[in-house]
């Protein structure tokens, strides 16, 4: 009699299948990966495997999620990769039927993404310029600000993913570079333009990496443009989550509002509500597909209706 194969052989084949075929990311893989563990886990409790799970079992663990406490969103998630894998398993003929293809998810209202003003963006601005030319401290403290200012300048100036920017290469701070090549996600490269500021924060904070190199050298030989000593070699996005929230007390606002990811919301909705196109925006964000652009759509919206408040000629004055 034929042995049917584990769930955790299972799970492996199912993520080198992303990775190889969707270009799935280290992140994407690990969320994948808990997710499935965790569904294993019940339906061993339950005298069950991937290889033989039955559609009311997938109810019943969809069932408990919800009993645990587990947002509608992340219930979605987890059914999501239910579906993934029993497709996955279906076309490899390791099962003869897909018990996920019937199942609902629950209802769910997309949230729009928290957004700071340009006002806030501007005071956190400000105060990591100020932090990074404060005279009275040490040279490694005066790093650390410059590098601070520096992420803040380039992820407002381009709209990066936190994992783009923190593995950004030495190379993408060329002296005469009004573009960088970023590589996102599913490994696939776009050109983002620069400003001047950022560019001038770039150049600054490489400067004093540079005079830092007798004390540091594996600093200034690093291929990273924020590099670290931790097994990535470059900053982490959690460090960097942590210096932007003390940024953010700093200047006055509250650090639950704040978050790398609410910076790359900014730039995307500033950029619309003065009047971009969204398909441009959703190429410089990365978006394979223009509906997860869409989110930023209310942004639009209320500029059209001011824009009509403002000049159609009947409008009453």
């Amino acid at each position: 009699m034929r042995t049917k194969p584990s769930d955790s052989k299972l799970t492996g084949l199912f993520l080198d299948m992303l990775a190889a075929e969707q270009g799935a990311g280290a992140n994407t893989l690990d969320a994948y990966r808990r997710d499935l563990t965790d569904f294993s886990e019940f339906l061993g409790r339950a005298g069950h495997s991937f290889a033989d799970a039955e559609t009311q079992v997938l109810r019943d663990y969809l069932a408990d999620l919800d009993a645990r406490g587990f947002k509608s969103t992340s219930v979605a998630r987890r059914l999501s990769a239910m579906r993934h894998l029993f497709r996955f398993l279906l076309n490899e003929r390791i099962r003869a039927e897909d018990p996920a293809a019937i199942l609902s998810g629950p209802k769910r209202g997309r949230g729009l993404p928290k957004v700071l003003s340009i006002a806030d963006v501007d005071r956190m601005l400000r105060r990591a310029k100020e932090l990074s030319e404060a005279a009275d401290q040490s040279p490694s403290k005066r790093l650390r600000a410059l590098r601070l200012y520096c992420l803040l300048e380039v992820l407002y100036a381009t709209g990066l993913r936190v994992s783009e920017l923190v593995a950004l290469p030495r190379s993408a701070a060329k002296r005469d570079a009004r573009m960088i090549v970023v590589r996102g996600k599913g490994n696939k490269e776009r050109l983002v333009p620069l400003n001047d500021a950022a560019r001038q924060a770039m150049a600054d904070y490489l400067a004093a990496t540079e005079a830092a190199k007798a004390d540091k050298n594996r600093v200034a030989a690093s291929k990273w443009l924020f590099p670290s000593f931790g097994e990535s070699g470059h900053l982490t996005r959690q460090h960097f989550a942590r210096d932007l929230k003390e940024l953010a007390v700093a200047s006055g606002l509250q650090a639950r509002l704040v978050s790398p990811h609410v910076l790359r919301h900014a730039f995307a909705s500033h950029l619309l509500h003065n009047g971009a196109d969204l398909r441009i925006v959703q190429t410089l964000l990365g978006h394979t597909d223009i509906s997860t652009t869409q989110i930023y759509t209310h942004v639009v919206e209320e500029r059209l209706k001011s824009l009509v408040r403002d000049l159609h000629p009947l409008v009453e004055k």
